[in-house]
């Protein structure tokens, strides 16, 4: 592309909401340069082929663990839970290869894309060979995810992960973990090599993700801390477990949320995976902090996790994105339709996420979960408007969730309401159509080798 690029859009989903007659202009680096509501369709202009809205970023990702999706469902014992589910994962992640693992993750971003999401926060973990040895080339695993991210044209936040121990207590760790273990010096320079072969650009951020508690040492997270760019995004897995609350309190004194609050400046740069076990303090604290509530509800139902207190969270103002972690289901509608039918289950009422401002919750779900996914990424994504990426998806004016419907009851219907195949039909990322007609150009070839890396882990 060389120039500014232009779409017209009869319905457009502004900040202010739906907005008629939208011309949105972007310039070849993929960033929005202009967003005119209320204008007039030009001869020369490309019309959307219907309702555009921007795309969902997913803040929380291990592209691995798509490839074992519904392989453990199935008791292994008695008390099945997350620890049992967790021991099977390792076996799995011990037999990913290089090149598994690209083929893996380039087949999740094509689903990813077509399922509306169009930028994604990998937390990255598996940085070794399988018997703990390091690759000649430190940065290789990530490298093979952040090509194949590039390759499908998705944005990513690239969040290499520190883990170090097994548990709380700075605990060795385990056999089966060997290939997740750096210190934060190795961590670092594993990012200074990602940095220097993959430089960042629109398109491309940096991050680092200290594991858990559990995983880190409160000197360990200071050091990694201190040698991080200041503005880079800190993602983090927080009490997801009561076991891990459990822990933590029995070793610290504190629970994970108040000890983490308590010991470092926590702002909007980080991002505080599942939260699930929080108490009214906890909420209120992580609401003042302005940092993001990561909800991966699909995820956290399948693991039996628990029900995050979203009502009490929103009602202290936090902020909240959401992302498919586990990958047993890709659908942002789905995190957002869980994460209010949870609150239902919980509270035996109906609409309980909405507000005086929103009262339609698809709206209000949906608007937060743009706003906190964004600041998640630290990419400046999430909303149509100038000096954003320019990614957005285009809705299927035909589907019978939108059609006959007036603009103002389409996310409800898309988001509450299961009709057929996705009402997603083009999706534009970085100002290029990686969706068309809801195709991806690469998926079949895509496919074909995430098969034969499927074939191999289970042989």
């Amino acid at each position: 592309m060389t120039g500014n690029h232009t779409l017209f859009a009869e319905h457009a989903y502004l900040p202010d909401g739906w907005r008629r007659n939208v011309l949105l202009e972007w310039d070849d680096a993929g960033v929005l340069v202009a967003v005119r509501p209320d204008g007039t369709a030009a001869p020369n202009v490309a019309r959307a082929a219907g309702p555009v809205m921007p795309g969902m970023p997913n803040l929380h990702s291990h592209a691995f663990q798509r490839a074992m999706a519904g392989l453990a469902e199935y008791r292994a014992n008695a008390t099945d839970n997350f620890w049992s589910w967790r021991d099977l994962m390792y076996r799995f992640a011990a037999r990913i290869t290089p090149e598994g693992l690209g083929a893996i993750a380039r087949w999740l971003y094509i689903e990813m894309l077509k399922a509306g999401y169009t930028s994604v926060c990998e937390f990255h973990y598996v940085h070794h060979m399988a018997d703990g040895g390091r690759y000649a080339n430190a940065a290789e695993l990530a490298e093979r995810v952040v090509d194949a991210a590039a390759s499908t044209g998705i944005g990513m936040t690239m969040l290499p992960v520190l883990y170090q121990y097994s548990g709380f207590g700075a605990r060795a760790p385990r056999d089966d973990q060997r290939r997740f273990i750096n210190t934060p010096d190795s961590l670092l320079e594993l990012l200074s090599t990602l940095r220097r072969a993959r430089p960042e650009h629109a398109a491309l951020r940096y991050g680092v993700a200290p594991h858990s508690l559990r995983a880190v040492s409160e000197e360990s997270l200071r050091a990694l801390l201190a040698g991080l760019d200041a503005n880079a995004p800190v993602h983090i897995h927080i009490a997801e477990q009561t076991g891990e609350v459990d822990d933590c309190l029995a070793t610290t004194g504190a629970r994970p949320v108040q000890w983490l609050l308590d010991r470092f400046d926590v702002d909007a740069r980080w991002c505080l995976v599942h939260a699930t076990h929080i108490d009214d303090g906890e909420t209120v604290a992580l609401a003042k902090s302005r940092a993001v509530a990561g909800l991966c509800l699909t995820t956290e139902a399948n693991l039996g996790d628990g029900v995050f207190p979203a009502h009490a969270y929103l009602e202290a103002h936090g902020r909240f994105g959401v992302g498919s972690d586990s990958h047993i289901g890709v659908d942002w509608r789905a995190e957002l339709r869980l994460l209010e039918y949870g609150q239902r289950l919980v509270r035996r009422q109906r609409n309980v996420l909405a507000s005086d401002a929103h009262s339609h919750v698809a709206d209000r779900l949906f608007d937060a979960a743009l706003e906190g996914g964004a600041q998640a990424t630290g990419r400046a994504t999430g909303a149509l408007r100038a000096g954003c990426c320019a990614d957005w998806l285009v809705l299927d004016p035909d589907h019978p969730s939108l059609a006959e419907h007036a603009p103002g009851k389409w996310l409800s219907g898309i988001v509450f309401c299961e009709h057929g195949e996705t009402p997603v039909r083009d999706v534009y990322a970085g100002g290029r159509p990686v969706v068309q007609a809801r195709r991806h150009a690469d998926e079949a070839v895509a496919y074909a080798a995430y098969r034969a890396a499927i074939a191999e882990l289970l042989d």
